[in-house]
């Protein structure tokens, strides 16, 4: 608005001067002088500071947009782009085992998902039908998958980490008519096979004993791949589009059941490509990929420069901190995956050669924390952080391009609408949106948190929301009147701060932060500085409530393998690093913390048990504010602390 009135003002002025006949020169000057003084200059201070960021942005943006179109308007979807793909590189490795060490060209990518299309029609399946997928990484994982995608049909990727009833509630949710499951995870499937329906049909991956396989009903699924045709099923009809559903993909479930999110073609191509055009990545490129396939950053980030871009992908079973250089430096990979935790684990990694003798030049992924992401740079020799903020699902993906530290993205100040999203703010206990008079959403000033929020047009595939398989849980995350009357916008669900150069820097999931002593408790920030006080390890921080105390008392789960925690030296270590409210006030130390298969901690088990010692094994610390020293939990200590007799 009161740009707008600058300009008003300035404009205003230049036409009054040309009235009465003032020279052009001298009647910009004034405009530009009164423009200028309005506080407008502000305005020039920021262009100048982030034009060649912006255009970059606008740039790829629009990039990804053009393609998107095209693809729309030829009727195209993941497979047939892929199809494009195995035209131009037939003979290229597309996917790299690094288990084995297997290649398997774009070819014979193609021809293993044309025998699963194959397969899958040969068992009825119609497009639309779902078929569960779960299994430890690897690259039939993808064909399975992109096969079942060639005939319409959906998968279900589900996380191989998952036991009894969150494996059943992923099984159910997606209404899935089959599961193909690996070897590996025979055990947990022993656990739920008598509880999955009869009618559905399963099948199995790998090695497993005729006995094994009949006490699971299920069938071998390597012979009958094997023995299937292996030239391209025929299309479904109708055959999809770009915005029709490609598989599922499962949030983390770090504070519930996970939930199906939907992803339909033009979102995988749409992840794929900001990745691959915002990060300038290259052709000859090849990129490891930790990550498990059940998740975006693995499979879409990932698999998708593979599938859409044709660079060759090589493919980790599972993340190994100490094995991670030495594989780049065996497959000659240049670019690498993180997510969460990954940086910190390797930081913590004794050091070795091979870590200086790769050739890595970037590292592409989210969740880097500011307290190591120049440490990991200088220590590892990686040019560049491609970090960006995004979820499976959501319409509000940003990324940071041009290398900003700490930064997980960027909006631009002086084109704002170009992409519609926003921080508002809400309020930091309830997490409800703050609305003005007018009921609207309330957009948050530079250096002010606020919620995420976009804009949603379900006729952009750049700004649709196509929310999960339980609708109840999708209209928990829509808004309404959030930019302007009666619109809908996506709620990401977590709190990022935005500088007056529009860089966006995460704060924490929504519920993360806490109030105690009358001050917000940042749980992020608070981690990243316990981790790095003891030497990178696994720190969970979080808010416990204690009877008749207002707030919540900060707590912090540490991992000590080795069981040489010292109480003294970490609170004297905390005292010169933390203000006192956010010192946390109770500790509770075991040999580690819980994470998910992503990296991120779980806390929801730690914060229902509290500092109570008689719900965990675990050793329990309070700080004695009066003695200066953490004291451990017992019984008696907890009654005096519940009852009100401890001073906190």
């Amino acid at each position: 608005m009161h740009n707008a009135a600058s300009v008003s003002a300035s404009l205003g002025s230049l036409g009054l001067c040309r009235l009465f006949g003032v020279s052009w020169p001298w009647s910009l000057a004034a405009g530009l002088g009164i423009y200028l003084g309005t506080r407008s200059w502000k305005y020039f201070y920021i262009a100048a500071r982030t034009a060649k960021r912006d255009l970059n942005g606008l740039y790829v943006l629009l990039r990804v947009k053009l393609a998107l179109w095209r693809y729309m308007r030829g009727g195209s979807n993941i497979p047939s782009i892929f199809a494009q793909t195995v035209k131009l590189h037939p003979n290229k490795p597309a996917l790299i085992y690094e288990a084995t060490g297997e290649a398997w060209t774009f070819t014979q990518l193609d021809e293993i998902s044309n025998a699963v299309g194959h397969w899958a029609r040969g068992q009825g399946w119609a497009p639309g039908d779902v078929v569960a997928l779960f299994m430890e990484s690897r690259p039939l994982q993808v064909a399975l998958w992109l096969g079942l995608a060639k005939v319409g049909v959906e998968a279900a990727l589900i996380n191989f980490s998952l036991r009894c009833d969150p494996l059943l509630h992923c099984i159910g949710v997606s209404e899935s008519r089959a599961i193909v499951f690996g070897a590996e995870l025979a055990d947990a499937m022993s656990e739920v096979s008598s509880t999955i329906s009869q009618s559905m049909v399963r099948f199995c991956t790998g090695d497993l004993s005729a006995e094994r396989l009949a006490c699971l009903a299920a069938q071998p699924l390597d012979p009958i791949l094997a023995a299937a045709p292996k030239h391209p099923p025929l299309p479904c009809v109708p055959p999809k589009s770009m915005n029709d559903r490609l598989f599922y993909i499962y949030t983390s479930g770090t504070t519930g059941l996970p939930k199906a999110a939907i992803v339909v073609h033009s979102r995988y191509y749409r992840i794929a490509a900001f990745g691959n055009f915002a990060f300038r990545m290259r052709p000859d490129d090849i990129v490891y990929d930790c990550l498990p396939l059940y998740h975006s950053a693995g499979n879409i980030i990932g698999v998708g420069q593979c599938l859409i871009h044709g660079l060759t992908v090589v493919v980790k079973k599972k993340f190994s901190a100490s094995r991670f250089w030495e594989d780049c430096i065996k497959y000659n990979c240049t670019v690498v995956q993180y997510i969460g935790e990954i940086c910190r684990y390797l930081l913590s990694q004794p050091v070795r050669p091979a870590e200086k003798q790769h050739k890595v030049r970037l590292a592409v992924g989210n969740g880097l924390r500011p307290s190591v992401w120049e440490a990991f740079m200088e220590r590892f020799g990686v040019g560049q952080i491609g970090e960006f903020y995004g979820a499976t699902e959501c319409n509000c993906s940003i990324a940071n391009m041009d290398g900003k530290v700490g930064a997980c993205g960027f909006n631009s100040r002086i084109l704002p609408n170009v992409y519609p999203i926003r921080l508002v703010r809400v309020d930091e206990d309830t997490m409800e949106l703050v609305r003005d008079s007018r009921g609207l959403c309330v957009p948050c000033r530079p250096g002010e948190p606020g919620l995420l929020v976009g804009r949603i047009n379900q006729q952009d595939p750049l700004r649709r929301f196509d929310g999960y398989a339980n609708q109840d849980a999708t209209k928990k995350k829509i808004a309404h009147n959030v930019f302007k009357k009666n619109d809908s916008a996506y709620l990401s669900g977590d709190v990022l701060v935005m500088d007056e150069l529009g860089y966006m820097y995460f704060r924490d999931r929504s519920g993360d932060t806490f109030r105690w002593r009358g001050e917000n408790v940042s749980t992020t920030e608070v981690e990243g500085i316990l981790s790095n006080l003891l030497g990178q390890t696994d720190v969970a921080v979080y808010g416990v409530a204690v009877p008749g105390v207002e707030g919540k008392a900060g707590m912090a789960a540490i991992a000590d393998p080795t069981g040489t925690f010292d109480c003294s030296s970490f609170l004297q270590n905390i005292q010169r690093a933390l203000p006192p409210y956010a010192r946390p006030m109770f500790l509770r130390v075991s040999p580690h913390v819980d994470t998910t298969g992503t990296f991120k901690i779980q806390k929801t088990r730690l914060q229902r048990e509290g500092f109570d010692p008689r719900l965990t094994t675990d050793k329990i610390y309070f700080l004695n504010a009066r003695a200066a020293h953490y004291e451990a939990m017992d019984e008696e200590l907890y009654s005096f602390v519940v009852e009100g007799r401890m001073s906190l």
